[in-house]
């Protein structure tokens, strides 16, 4: 079973330094059909005005994955963690028993564009965590690179969960494919540009939901960024 999510589905929320869009339930923006999918509990496409951000604030018990499409990000955190996450750059904090940060747009002069994910972890009461990392584009050109797994392999990110996120950024003509091990399923995001997913036609801001399939595959139409979940 497919399911798409198209763009202007999504909750919108414009607050003037934050225009936000949510894949699922977030804040004031709530679809009973759409509050997540397996342990993939939000997307979030955020554009933050210039010097602008979000405030000291707190999270506990979420695995959190920022991927940073354009402009950089300024972090600051409760760990001792302070750091610039930039265009290409992946960020996962383990909120576990508890952690308080702050992002704010890095630059006063220009935008900053990310997708922020929070994922549910296998367990409660777990030790927060952090990690960073650059995935250039030449890592991810026509292939899927991993850039989140729950053991940390092939240079991935960790995450305190059986879910695995991987990245491409395919040329026009290009293709992919992906397999499900049995009894698990995927959640695509196409970030920018254009691609067919199984066969339909998917543009920046666009996901298919796929809970019964074998696999995903993945056909760009014109230069495509997208992220590949594969959930337990």
């Amino acid at each position: 079973m497919m399911r798409i999510r198209r763009s202007q589905e999504r909750g919108h929320a414009n607050h003037g330094w934050l225009d936000s869009y949510h894949s699922f339930s977030f804040a004031g923006y709530y679809d009973p059909d759409y509050m997540g999918f397996g342990d993939l509990r939000v997307i979030n496409e955020d554009r933050v005005e210039g010097g602008e951000g979000f405030p000291t604030h707190a999270h506990q018990d979420m695995e959190i994955i920022t991927y940073v499409l354009e402009g950089a990000l300024a972090h600051r955190d409760s760990m001792g963690n302070s750091s610039v996450i930039r265009a290409g750059e992946v960020q996962r904090m383990s909120a576990g028993t508890g952690v308080r940060h702050s992002e704010y747009n890095a630059a006063s002069d220009r935008q900053a564009h990310f997708l922020q994910i929070w994922i549910y972890p296998e367990r409660a009461g777990l030790s927060p965590g952090y990690e960073q990392k650059a995935f250039g584009d030449e890592e991810k050109r026509n292939r899927l690179r991993l850039l989140v797994s729950p053991d940390g392999r092939e240079g991935s990110l960790h995450i305190n969960q059986s879910a695995f996120l991987y990245g491409t950024v395919l040329e026009p003509g290009h293709g992919l494919t992906h397999e499900f091990s049995t009894g698990r399923k995927g959640y695509v995001q196409v970030a920018r540009g254009a691609a067919r997913v199984n066969g339909e036609l998917l543009s920046a801001g666009d996901a298919m939901a796929i809970s019964v399939a074998p696999g995903v595959s993945l056909q760009a139409e014109t230069e495509a960024e997208i992220l590949l979940f594969d959930l337990a």
